[in-house]
């Protein structure tokens, strides 16, 4: 029988791993001592458990000595070159006390690094005991780097008292079981414990300094040990979520004459503002109606000419000018002032000194391609990058849809730059694809704008917008006077501002009568008529015939493009705006009807006569104009210059009274429709675009004729108004006069319905009332007689002249002072639900005296169901009839219909808060976590130094239901899990919720701070055991992120345009000829996708995309090119490896 083979001594981690043969040489051993290169904390708990039995102390532990310092200090190297120099250096207590230290800081760094599991927690733990217990001692080499990697084991054993292994294997994962290490067992008596004595002379060498208590004490600090607080996590997460914020507070410094003159809420607001404006280019200031937007804007005005010698433009509307040029007068702002109906002239020769652009309303801009918003976004852009900043000032950015915030960030950010984030919520649905067919990079303003999600653009905005609520306001920077148990803020000079409460007032008006003309109005026939339009005028592409654009002029083609450019939406538009004339009014109404019976029966005129059909207002325009006029209105007297401008058109009924004929008969209005379309061609007609009949299908006059029919027959049943019996006017006039001696403020949505109410309030008796619209000529002179102590008037021709009531439209009273006034007046209920808050806030500014703003609202005495019911039917009609036209004015809200059920049945209760402004989820991330941050450190200093000593990866976990920290203001059911506040490669803030399943929760990071918000006696829970496996998750899945976040760069440079033409033809030949698809195709694809490309390559690579090279060309050299390493730039080592997340904090929840 042959002898049996002995086992080999060599141990290469393939055939026999090292840790194997270790362990069960440590099983029998008394004590240990190791000298490696380097000690990753991770790989400990390969050997934790086989050293645990020492007894401890001197002769009975492990000792391991590491022999190469990892950190790069300056000072570390210097002394080791100094000893290879054979210098003598002698090392004092202070400068050994310095070293150590800086390697303790390289432990943290590991200890920060890691991405936890409980086998990594139990291991760093039992190392932490076992350095308290004297099990295992731990010194640091320094005289020069020990490259030897020796694990020595010592046991009771005469035969075998030493056994060593030698070889390449550092205490790591990886060395001690991961191959390409090669490591001997050595038993020899003699080279043991000669491998022993060497260990000996450097363990007990001068430069060989004892670390145990710095690495225990990174232990003990350090996310594995250390049980901390759940609400010092969530401070933590506050603290870096507010990093921005702070950064700015501490960066900027407010000009000298505007301090003391800011609330700190502004001073806050400006130096935030700042920062994003440094950092990004822009910055939205967004804050609520009524908390100085002006003032701050004027500040950090002057912080970016004093500091960067940027000098300012303010663009605003015309009525605000005359405030601008008081603000640019009294805080030398040296401002040029422009309104926005002169933009389109001034800007293209307006001197590049000035690189400030501010916009106050700037969600006018909503329509990139108006000549105003042309002209400024190619002035700014014609500067670099970020060299040109701008500044954009409004309370409601988001009107129609989203896009409206991308319109207003495309003023100063270019659609392909890269910013950082992506649409995450969009992407995790699959709009990956999309943006892949459409060739955009994820991390950019385009691909947010394929978006429909609400958290994707709250995490867009959160980088350029500064918005705070009343709310907010009140909660974190007003102090409470117990006596009056009201909020208040402490004025420049120390007088208090308390903050009205809003309360809600309602007038019922009765509807019950049969011959009541709104009953008639609101009855089923009348909104059926409405709702079964055709309104082709609305929809003129639909009527052309197929073969138009080769039968239209030259002149013509360019306004047959233009027609279809809005579509349905328009039509949507135009039916919804009846609708909503129907709301404020019978009188209103039915001159909407009467007009637009009028353009109708113009166009007819123009069909049945052959003449060319005038087009006026049937661009997309009319879908971003904030308006006051009737869309009717506006286009029959759209021929008409500014300055010549009659008013309002005469009624058709006028016209035919003064001829004879039944006013609302089919002839009257032909007669009338012949009259103004004279007028049209004749002097006007280079104020129209014109176009032939014969471009249409018959159909359009068919439809035209129906429509003006079903009017006509509404207007002879009811277009004989009588405003003796409207009930509202009636029920106003009885209000005023119990009002008298009063500011009043009244509301409502249309210039008609200003006009009518003023007409018949002042014939009723009321005293000193004006109207005052977006047409008006002068709107500042107007507001300062009605409200003179708000806006500081001196003028005594002014004073001698007040107006006691205002009856104004929403569009005039974006930001004036109208603080004089604490009663105001919603005639009609604006369909943006939201207005109804702000027309509150318009009285509700700082500088208000009055404990109470009282707002009275017209509601239907039966309830608000036929309000809801005919809104309802309208936006199931625009549904039908594909002819929606977006939510109006809602702030990230996704249920828009709800909210608006919720707001009026409040005002009909006459609920107290109904008109209060937003949640604090409309707050800026940036902000709101500050105040977090603020508040804690204000009540609790020591705080500070606590969380901002607090290393990364540290969690906790707290109970769900947890009565000192209930979950609140979430808009689901909390699942238990865990929330992780994580920080990309790139330098982007995550914060991350992942239920027990590892699925994502929410994005919104509002909702998962808001779900980490606890108190300090908020106690922790065991958390749960796969706590690490979730925060592994959302680790990954930010790794995940990163990798698809487009670093590809712009899609005009070398770098994408190759990755692009490369991808597409490898599917080319994946789909006509895979016989011919290669590894090395595969390999540079990943290269160039990875790695930045070297300059060379790029050159090259864009001379031949000039040329019109074909892919496989281009293939070929882009694979030549990397065979020969000179394709991508790909450095040495570990560093070519895209840096991973870092886990930052996580707060289970259980």
């Amino acid at each position: 029988m042959p002898p049996a083979k002995k086992a080999s001594k060599i141990f290469d981690n393939i055939d026999q791993k090292l840790v194997d043969a270790l362990l069960k040489t440590l099983e029998n051993a008394q004590r240990a001592d190791f000298c490696i290169g380097f000690f990753r904390l991770s790989g400990w708990g390969q050997v934790a458990d086989a050293v645990e039995h020492f007894a401890g102390g001197d002769g009975a532990c492990c000792r391991v000595l590491i022999g190469m310092s990892e950190s790069p200090d300056d000072e570390l190297r210097r002394l080791q070159r100094r000893w290879r120099k054979g210098g003598e250096v002698e090392l004092d207590l202070a400068r050994a006390a310095q070293l150590k230290s800086r390697v303790a800081t390289e432990f943290r760094k590991q200890l920060v690094g890691m991405a936890p599991s409980n086998s990594d927690e139990a291991a760093l733990r039992q190392l932490c005991q076992q350095i308290q217990d004297g099990k295992v001692q731990v010194r640091l080499h320094l005289r020069h780097n020990l490259h030897a990697k020796l694990y020595l084991a010592f046991r009771d054993d005469p035969d075998n008292p030493v056994t060593a292994y030698l070889g390449s294997s550092n205490l790591t994962m990886s060395g001690l079981s991961g191959q390409g290490e090669l490591n001997t067992k050595i038993t020899d008596d003699l080279d043991a414990e000669k491998l022993a004595e060497w260990f000996i002379d450097r363990w007990e060498d001068e430069w060989s300094v004892d670390i145990s208590k710095e690495l225990l004490a990174a232990l003990e600090e350090s996310w594995a040990v250390a049980e901390r607080l759940p609400y010092h996590i969530y401070l933590k997460m506050a603290y870096h979520l507010a990093e921005e914020a702070r950064a700015g507070l501490n960066e900027f410094t407010l000009p000298r004459d505007f301090r003391g003159r800011l609330f700190p809420f502004q001073e806050a607001a400006v130096k935030i503002a700042a920062r994003h404006l440094n950092e990004r280019g822009g910055v939205l200031l967004g804050d609520v109606v009524g908390l100085g937007k002006t003032m701050m804007a004027s500040a950090l005005a002057r912080i970016f000419r004093d500091d960067f010698n940027l000098r300012p433009v303010v663009v605003c509307p015309k009525n605000l000018v005359p405030m601008w040029r008081q603000y640019d007068a009294e805080w030398d702002l040296g401002a040029l002032i422009i309104p926005f109906s002169m933009a389109h002239k001034e800007f293209p020769q307006l001197p590049a000194r000035y690189k400030l652009i501010i916009i106050d309303e700037s969600h006018t801009l909503r329509n990139p391609e108006g000549r105003r918003y042309k002209a400024i976004a190619e002035y700014v852009h014609a500067f670099g990058e970020k060299e040109c900043k701008v500044v954009l000032l409004s309370a409601t950015p988001y009107n129609k849809s989203y896009l409206d915030l991308s319109a207003q960030l495309r003023l100063f950010l270019a659609d392909d730059r890269d910013i950082g984030i992506r649409p995450d919520v969009y992407i995790r649905a699959g709009g990956d694809d999309d943006l892949l067919r459409a060739q955009v990079q994820p991390r950019t303003l385009r691909a947010f704008e394929f978006s429909p999600h609400a958290d994707d653009w709250r995490e867009l905005m959160r980088l350029f917008m500064v918005r705070r609520t009343r709310s907010f306001i009140k909660q974190h920077y007003a102090q409470f006077d117990p006596a009056r148990q009201r909020f208040y803020l402490e004025l420049p000079g120390g007088a208090p501002f308390y903050f009205p409460d809003r309360v809600p007032r309602t007038i019922a008006v009765g509807t019950e009568a049969a011959n009541d003309p709104y009953r008639q109005l609101y009855a089923a026939p009348v909104v059926d008529a409405i709702g079964a339009l055709s309104l082709p005028r609305y929809g003129l592409a639909q009527y052309l015939k197929s073969n138009a654009p080769q039968l239209a002029t030259p002149t013509e083609r360019p306004l047959l493009d233009n027609l279809s450019r809005a579509g349905k939406r328009l039509m949507g538009f135009c039916r919804t705006n009846l609708f909503k004339r129907l709301e404020s009014g019978g009188a209103v109404f039915l001159q909407s009807l009467d007009r637009h019976i009028l353009r109708n029966a113009v166009v007819l005129h123009a069909i049945t006569n052959n003449l060319p059909i005038p087009i006026g207002s049937q661009a997309a325009d009319l879908l971003v104009a904030d308006t006051d006029l009737d869309v009717e209105s506006a286009a029959i007297q759209e021929g008409f210059a500014e300055d010549e401008a009659p008013g309002r058109p005469p009624t058709t009924a006028a016209v035919a009274a003064a001829i004879g004929l039944d006013p609302y008969s089919p002839a009257a209005y032909e007669q009338r429709a012949e009259q103004l379309y004279t007028l049209y061609a004749g002097a006007m007609k280079s104020r129209f675009s014109w176009i032939r009949p014969t471009l249409f299908k018959p159909k359009l006059k068919a439809n035209l004729q129906a429509d003006v029919d079903a009017l006509i027959t509404i207007l002879q049943a009811h277009g004989r108004w009588n405003p003796a019996q409207d009930i509202k006017l009636n029920e106003l006039i009885t209000l005023l006069h119990g009002l008298a001696g009063k500011k009043v403020l009244i509301f409502t949505q249309f210039a008609d319905t200003v006009e009518y109410l003023v007409k018949h309030l002042r014939a009723a008796g009321i005293a000193r009332v004006a109207g005052v619209t977006g047409q008006s000529e002068n709107p500042t002179e107007l507001v300062r007689r009605f409200s003179p102590r708000s806006n500081n008037v001196d003028d005594q021709t002014l004073l001698a002249n007040p107006i006691q009531v205002l009856v104004a439209t929403d569009v005039l009273s974006e930001g004036q002072n109208l603080q004089d006034c604490d009663q105001v007046l919603n005639f009609d209920l604006p369909w943006a639900i939201i207005r109804l808050i702000q027309r509150a806030g318009r009285v509700d500014r700082i500088g208000q005296k009055s404990d109470t703003v009282t707002c009275y609202t017209f509601l239907p005495a039966d309830g608000i169901e036929a309000i809801l019911r005919l809104r309802a039917r309208v936006r199931q009609r625009l549904q039908e009839n594909g002819e929606v036209v977006g939510t109006d004015e809602q702030f990230f809200e996704d249920d828009d219909q709800g909210q608006e059920r919720r707001v009026l049945q409040n005002l009909y209760t006459e609920t107290s808060g109904a008109l209060d402004d937003e949640e604090d989820h409309e707050v800026d991330l940036a902000s709101y976590a500050y105040q977090i941050w603020r508040n804690a450190i204000a009540a609790n200093p020591s705080l500070k130094k606590t969380i901002e000593d607090m290393p990364n990866v540290v969690y906790s976990a707290r109970r769900i239901d947890d009565p000192t920290a209930p979950m609140k203001g979430l808009p689901f059911q909390a699942p238990p899990g865990a929330l992780v506040y994580l920080k990309s490669a790139s330098g982007t803030d995550s914060l991350a919720w992942i239920d027990q399943q590892g699925q994502s929760v929410t994005q919104s990071q509002y909702a998962i701070l808001r779900a980490a918000e606890c108190t300090l006696e908020t106690q922790p829970a065991a958390r749960a055991a796969n706590h690490h496996d979730l925060v592994r998750a959302s680790f990954d899945l930010v790794e995940k992120r990163e990798a698809l976040g487009g670093g590809l760069g712009s899609p005009r440079g070398a770098r994408y345009r190759l990755y692009t033409r490369l991808t597409a033809y490898r599917d080319h030949l994946a789909a006509t000829a895979p016989l011919f698809l290669s590894d090395e195709l595969e390999r540079t694809i990943n290269d160039v996708y990875r790695y930045p490309l070297r300059q060379a390559a790029a050159d090259a690579i864009n001379r031949q995309l000039r040329s019109g090279v074909g892919p496989e060309q281009l293939a070929e050299l882009a694979k030549t090119l990397r065979d020969e390493n000179k394709l991508c730039l790909i450095q040495d080592g570990s560093s070519d490896l895209p840096d991973e997340p870092q886990i930052v904090c996580s707060l289970g929840l259980v």
